[in-house]
């Protein structure tokens, strides 16, 4: 008994967040549930992205009924690779990306072959909410699929690598970059055994690695080393990620993002409960770094001084960053 206090102790002492006091804390104080909708809708979010000029993957087509089905052909006509996606799915389940044709059938990132058939199967399992949070119907995205930035070929397995900022009210508080594995099947999520790798909010600099809750420094594919990696256009990622608090609205989020070869930083998606295994990968609890922007906001309501993206970030850089980005 006296063993698990200590622990806890230790554990606020280094400011780590659990599940009960981000959905106190966070969650239910900052996003509003009439919100939500903006966000667990990657339709919704998609679109309220384009029309703020957020850069985002091409939407070829949305299927909304299984009459619509039969439009999938004309949908992917011109385009060899694509990518279908749940509207509302939750942990990259019922995602399918298809990377190539053969012999007038599909080709999987993976390397399975598909028929046109089994595509419109996978389409009406999504359609009747298979993979959707709380099993409602859904919708079915067909969409522009990213090419990786060759950055990354040396430390990621197939799929590809995407990049997850914390966001609270506007301010990036906590930064990530999740590297899909063999065992995650080529997918970018921690619980499927991908790896999450902290990222210098200053820099975009990588730190070191969590895979399967344990700590590495190495990817189990590569052999490669995940830390001491720069990532490109690193304050193009953090504009981004402070601008998502004006284009949903919600004060708490996890904004997921892809750096792709031609494009650059797009927006996958947004997260109205962002996971809190982004703490190991940094090896730094997300309270204290929650904390001084509550008291910074605090600190300009008495002053009737609103920031922008671009302050925002500059803030989050200057004290949360390992290495001082303005030296």
């Amino acid at each position: 008994m006296f063993g698990l206090i200590k622990t806890w102790k230790a554990l606020e002492a280094k400011g780590i967040m659990g599940i009960n006091r981000r959905n106190a804390d966070y969650v239910l104080k900052y996003n509003k549930r009439n919100l939500y909708p903006i966000v667990d809708d990657k339709i919704i979010t998609k679109e309220r992205a384009i029309e703020a000029g957020i850069d985002v993957p091409e939407m070829y087509g949305v299927i909304e009924t299984e009459k619509d089905i039969d439009k999938l052909k004309d949908i992917v006509k011109d385009h060899v690779d694509f990518v279908v996606k749940p509207a509302q799915g939750a942990g990259g389940d019922g995602i399918l990306v298809i990377a190539d044709r053969f012999e007038g059938r599909y080709r999987t990132v993976s390397g399975k072959i598909m028929t046109h058939d089994e595509i419109e199967h996978q389409i009406s399992n999504i359609l009747t909410g298979l993979y959707s949070l709380g099993g409602h119907r859904d919708r079915a995205l067909i969409e522009y699929r990213v090419t990786p930035d060759p950055i990354f070929k040396s430390i990621s397995y197939e799929g590809v690598p995407d990049i997850r900022i914390i966001v609270l009210m506007g301010y990036p508080v906590m930064a990530m970059l999740r590297l899909p594995t063999r065992q995650s099947g080529g997918k970018a999520n921690l619980h499927q055994g991908a790896i999450g790798v902290g990222v210098d909010l200053a820099t975009g600099i990588t730190l070191r690695g969590t895979w399967l809750n344990n700590k590495i420094a190495k990817h189990p594919d590569t052999t490669n080393a995940v830390d001491s990696v720069q990532l490109p256009n690193w304050d193009g990622f953090m504009k981004l990620a402070a601008g998502c608090y004006e284009l949903c609205g919600l004060g708490y989020i996890g904004v997921d993002m892809v750096l792709d070869q031609d494009k650059g930083p797009l927006i996958l998606e947004l997260n109205a409960r962002p996971g809190l295994n982004i703490q190991i990968a940094n090896d730094c609890g997300l309270t204290h770094r929650t904390h001084a922007v509550e008291n910074r906001l605090e600190e300009l309501k008495k002053k009737g001084i609103q920031e922008t993206p671009e302050e925002r970030v500059r803030f989050a850089q200057d004290l949360f960053g390992h290495i001082p980005p303005h030296a």
